[in-house]
Formats: structure tokens, sequence, C-alpha cells
């Protein structure tokens, strides 16, 4: 299955590069690494997180359009793109300090939060973190808990190797971006090591005040079962007919969508994240 999913994702991230190769982008030194970021649009800021395996290219064309109303800052991770790696795990709480620290390297106080998969999940761990850099956080495709995944995923993630994705379209597109070509099966050994990390932030999230979004495809890495626990952890599941005001936070179910079929339809997404990150919402009957 998520070998599947890694060659999905490849020809995602094939199909938008050539376009985008030529962006122009900045770098800045973030806790030992250079970081690889762009900047677009104006407006309020928002910083764009991309998948695990992926880049900025990879994230496709729901980057410029989200610059058509924002000032987008979209990042490339540790060990991702055109960001060098570090002597350094890869994990949740690593990469969300990480984009705090980009926040005050690039003089940004406080910021929304669009993260895909790895960067959904990046994205909330840095809303548990750093709250105070945060105004709101879409997220699509995140987990709050392992066992939340899909059973067939967590039986497979045991049998993980790093020759399984040393012939993936991903090891061709990590050489072309990369500032080590030949650092790929590193970062691939620090990718399954993310997978067995612990995670279980149930009570983090029940605590957080930060407005989420929650974009999930009906047939996602997570169930639908644990998209509903984590929307009703942030207070959200209640009858909105009844006097009480919504919750702040929201949830998006994705139609006949899997999980790399999330982020391959920036139209829907753009729906979704738009309306929420400007507090638009739709009207009862009065």
């Amino acid at each position: 299955m998520l070998r599947t999913v890694l060659i999905a994702l490849a020809l995602i991230a094939s199909s938008t590069a050539v376009a985008q190769a030529q962006t122009a982008g900045h770098r800045v030194e973030v806790n030992g690494m250079q970081m690889y970021y762009e900047v677009s649009g104006t407006g309020e800021p928002l910083i764009v997180l991309h998948g695990a395996y992926m880049n900025i290219p990879a994230m496709g064309t729901i980057v410029p359009k989200l610059a058509q109303t924002h000032k987008v800052y979209a990042l490339e991770l540790q060990g991702h793109g055109r960001t060098t790696d570090i002597d350094r795990p890869i994990t949740y709480p690593n990469l969300a300090d990480d984009v705090a620290a980009f926040l005050d390297a690039v003089g940004v106080e406080k910021a929304d939060v669009f993260g895909y998969s790895m960067g959904a999940a990046t994205g909330l761990q840095l809303a548990i973190r750093h709250p105070n850099k945060v105004k709101k956080l879409a997220a699509a495709s995140p987990g709050f808990d392992a066992a939340g995944f899909q059973p067939e995923y967590r039986a497979f993630i045991p049998q993980m190797t790093p020759e399984m994705f040393l012939n993936t379209p991903f090891a061709e597109d990590y050489r072309k971006l990369a500032p080590n070509p030949k650092g790929f099966p590193a970062l691939v050994r620090k990718l399954i090591a993310l997978e067995h990390e612990p995670m279980a932030w149930e009570a983090q999230v029940k605590a957080l005040k930060t407005p989420v979004l929650i974009i999930t495809g009906d047939s996602d890495v997570t169930t639908l079962e644990h998209s509903v626990a984590m929307f009703r952890l942030l207070g959200g599941g209640g009858m909105g007919d009844m006097g009480a005001p919504l919750s702040q936070s929201r949830l998006a179910v994705l139609p006949a969508t899997s999980h790399t079929a999330v982020i391959g339809q920036p139209e829907l997404l753009l729906t979704h994240v738009e309306a929420f990150l400007a507090g638009k919402m739709p009207k009862g009957m009065q």
C-alpha cells in the first residue's frame, strides 16, 4: 500500500516540477540547516507544509491558488527538496520547532498554516507546541494517534525497508533538487523511523484553542472514525440548530478520495480552506 502511495505522489511531483522549477526561492538558517522556501502573493501570511518525500512543486497548484489571497510562505522541511539535512531524527516535534524558528527568522509573528499529510501533522504539533504562532490550521489528511491509521497501513509499517523506496520516482526527483544528491537513503531511513514514532496526542488536541479545519478523503490513510474523533476533541460534531454557536473548527470529507488524491484536487481544497480562513459560514434557517 505504502509503495503505491509513494509512486502516486511522485507522479504528482513529476507533473508539476517542470512548470515550477524556475521559481525563485530563498534560504534561511534554521536550527543548523539551510531551509529553502518560496514567497508568493500578498495579504495575511500563510505557511504551506508539504507531505513526506515531497517538495514545493509536488504540492501542485494549491500554492499559487492560495497566493491569490494570501502571502504564502511555502517551506521545504528537513532533508526534503532543497533544504539540507542535519544529524537529527525527523520527528513531528522537531519539524514543528523548525517551522516556529523559521517564522522568527523571517519576522512573521503569527500566521495561518496549511499542511498536507506529514505537513498536516507538523502543523498540528506547531499549534500544540507554539500556539501563539498559529492563527488557524487547515490540515489535509491529519492524524493525532497512530491507532487511527487504516489497519492495512498499520500492518505494513513494520515491513517497510529503505530498498522499497530507492527505485521510485521520488528518488529521481530528490536527486534533481537536493543539496546532497546522494542523501536519499538517509532520508528514507529517517522517514521510516518517523512511522515508528509514538503518536498519541489526544490530550494535547483536546486542549487546543487554535481553530482547525480537518480535511480528509473518504478513503484516506486514517479512518473516518479517527477524523470524526479529532473533530469532536476540538469541540465539533454537535447539533448546530439548537442555539449554541458552532465550533470554530471544521470537518470536510472529500468523496471518492484516497490519501494521494487529496492534494490533487486544488479547486476543492481551495473552497474549503479559503472559507475557513475567512471565517465564512453557511447560513441556517432562521
